[in-house]
């Protein structure tokens, strides 16, 4: 007899070559079958009168066949005409057919179709639609509960997914599965095993449009199991860490009281109570963990600094590691220009760097005379060995693999204090789903003084008016990014590249100093490009998107980005981040490639419309979803069984409190929830 836990190539007929299939998708067991839950349904419980349909809907209707003729174009199509009984016409259209098929289809018949209704020129159409000629007495489509269609891989079909999946339900019905979450709800919500069999197969009689919209009961309390599970493993990786010990810093003032006094700027109220919070995870045996997020511009490196400050007053060192040598150059010059006053010893690491140059880094770094490193990748190399590592500072921290940042922090003697920062605000649904295992501050105020960055979109056949535009704004003294998608030219995605771009500023702007910056230049060449701007020597830089993490310019007021239907949200955000940075009013100009699809102009207006940040980080999880935003490193948020949390964040609080009970609970129920619901190679980010 058959168990859940039995391995997939138990089914008859099911081979290694296909289990192998699965196992892409998290599918090893038969219980991992049943837990395989459909990502959409197809309704063919009802017929739908032609009158009745809408473009773009998936219906189920009945018709006649009046005539069948072969198109005689390019491409042969079989059209085959139909009407149902209240003189309702539709076409339908195969672009792929047998002779066969077109045998069967004779006029007269009574077909049964299933797909999307479309617009042609006659009227309504069907590409390709599932049918059945029920005249002649062939199986009708008409079922009696919803078609759940699943997610699949490649070479696995829809058909093989529900036979195999039926199977697995057939073994359900006489198993024993433990419902550790019933436990906890006291039977608040419906039984695990109910959920699971309604929603494979959910009856006609059940209310159809919330099951459609993941509203129903049923689809919640998975949704909930599901999204608890989650914040519940992270959760346990976060009271193991609390577990560990590492350097307690005393907190002192000394450094920061000779730091503030050397500012010439007030920290913001939101600043402070950060620098607060981690001074105050510093003071504790327990190695801290800290999410430090804010918008472009609201000063995160300050309270980066006044955090290291503290392990410079303890004799400890501090490791600063960014994701690319620009970034990283950045923060070395930031740094700098903060710890000269306070006679910090700055060390940097870097892979161009040459052998002396990085010989006198490590040494540094090895006597403990550098009390603060900052780098790339290099930092965790082999041959660099720290004195006495107790807090890593890690910015943009989701472009880094979880190996990488761990052979970081094992650099350490004891388990370091660890902050990651990032400049892209969080909506609160990921923060809570994908970092409820980091303590998070954020800077929710920007600076005073900082005006809000006026974004105007503007179609490419203009770009002729710009000239006069960028003449006015160098006229007053101020400077101007030009941004570029792309660096050569590419017909197949009709950008304009940055050497034409280049080019034709430089014929029309003559008198102007014109410089073009991308990311094939040598490092040196790019340094000295970056230096001559800030200093104000050039007035207009002609740059790809590697000015995205650039230096800060404050006297750059106007910045002009090309085809930027070709970015994304936040990417757009952060380069318009570049301007504004001064107190003069800057502007942002986003042209683009008409014609426009509707995503793109979403993502126009949004920024068109709002400078806030954290309103743009929760509309692009939106509109790409928490993969693309979280990068790849992340748990599994964004491939979740039946969760979604864009659709379901109103569930999170809910979860949220399930997932602090589920801590309570034996080890043993807490590990068979979490292996349940996570696959196994999705081991979280932040787990060390």
């Amino acid at each position: 007899m058959s168990a859940l836990s039995d391995p997939i190539i138990s089914i008859s007929g099911l081979g290694k070559k296909t289990s192998d299939r699965l196992n892409q998708l998290g599918i090893h067991t038969l219980e991992h079958l049943v837990f395989h839950l459909p990502s959409r349904y197809q309704d063919k419980t009802t017929i739908t009168p032609l009158s009745k349909v809408s473009v773009s809907d998936e219906v189920l209707i009945e018709c006649s066949i009046e005539r069948i003729e072969v198109a005689p174009s390019r491409q042969r199509q079989l059209l085959c005409y139909l009407s149902d009984n209240q003189n309702q016409r539709i076409l339908l259209r195969f672009f792929h057919f047998n002779q066969y098929q077109k045998q069967a289809l004779i006029r007269g018949e009574t077909l049964q179709c299933f797909g999307e209704i479309k617009i042609g020129r006659q009227g309504l159409e069907m590409h390709h639609p599932e049918y059945r000629i029920v005249s002649q007495n062939q199986t009708p489509l008409l079922e009696s509960t919803l078609t759940p269609i699943y997610p699949l891989c490649s070479g696995i079909s829809q058909n093989k997914m529900k036979q195999w999946i039926n199977q697995s339900l057939e073994v359900l019905k006489t198993s024993l599965l433990d419902d550790y979450f019933e436990k906890i709800t006291y039977n608040a919500l419906p039984s695990l095993k109910e959920s699971l069999f309604l929603l494979h197969h959910p009856n006609k009689n059940e209310n159809l449009t919330q099951i459609e919209l993941f509203k129903h009961i049923s689809q919640q309390r998975l949704i909930i199991e599901e999204l608890a599970t989650h914040q519940l493993s992270l959760l346990k990786t976060k009271k193991a860490r609390k577990k560990r010990t590492t350097n307690q810093f005393a907190i002192k003032n000394n450094l920061s009281n000779n730091l503030l006094n050397s500012l010439e700027f007030n920290l913001t109220a939101a600043q402070s109570r950060c620098i607060k919070e981690i001074h105050e995870d510093l003071s504790n045996t327990e190695p801290m963990l800290r999410l430090l997020q804010g918008d472009v511009g609201s000063g995160k490196t300050i309270v980066a600094v006044f955090s290291l400050i503290q392990a410079v007053e303890n004799d400890f060192q501090t490791a600063v590691m960014a994701p690319t040598e620009i970034l990283a150059r950045q923060h070395l010059q930031n740094f700098t220009d903060y710890l000269k006053p306070l006679n910090i010893q700055i060390a940097y690491l870097s892979g161009s760097q040459n052998t002396q140059e990085r010989r006198e880094q490590l040494e540094l770094i090895e006597t403990g005379k550098a009390k603060v490193i900052i780098g790339t990748h290099a930092l965790f190399q082999e041959n660099v060995n720290f004195e006495n590592l107790s807090l890593v500072i890690i910015d943009e921290q989701h472009k880094f693999g979880v190996h990488q940042r761990l052979s970081l922090t094992q650099k350490a003697k004891k388990t370091p204090h660890q902050l990651v920062m990032t400049a892209t605000p969080i909506p609160r649904s990921l923060t809570m789903s994908a970092y409820a295992d980091l303590d998070t501050s954020v800077i929710d105020e920007l600076p005073p003084g900082r005006q809000p960055v006026e974004t105007v979109a503007l179609s490419n056949s203009r770009r002729d008016e710009l000239i006069g535009k960028i003449r006015k704004i160098s006229d007053e003294g101020r400077q101007i990014y030009w941004v570029c998608t792309l660096i050569e030219e590419s017909d197949a995605l009709r950008a304009e590249s940055a050497e034409k771009t280049f080019n034709y500023l430089s014929s029309n702007l003559e008198d102007l100093k014109v410089v073009m910056i991308h990311g094939r230049l040598t490092k040196p060449e790019k340094d000295a490009i970056m230096s001559a701007f800030a200093q104000g020597n050039i007035n207009l830089l002609v740059a790809t998107t590697v000015i995205e993490v650039g230096v800060n310019v404050p006297n750059a007021s106007l910045m002009i980005v090309e085809n930027s239907e070709r970015l994304g949200l936040a990417q757009l955000h952060q380069l318009r981040g570049r301007v504004g940075r001064g107190s003069e009013k800057s502007i942002c100009i986003l042209m683009y490639q008409s014609p426009l699809s509707d995503n793109a102009k979403q993502r126009l207006e949004v920024l068109r419309q709002s400078n806030d940040g954290f309103m743009i980080a929760q509309k692009d999880l939106e509109l790409r979803g928490p993969g693309e935003i979280l990068g790849t490193q992340q748990t599994g948020i964004a491939s979740m069984k039946i969760a979604n949390i864009v659709r379901d964040a109103y569930l999170l609080k809910e979860a949220s409190y399930y997932s602090s009970k589920m801590l309570e609970a034996s080890e043993e129920s807490q590990n068979a929830l979490v292996d349940r619901w996570i696959d196994e190679e999705k081991t979280h980010y932040f787990d060390a």
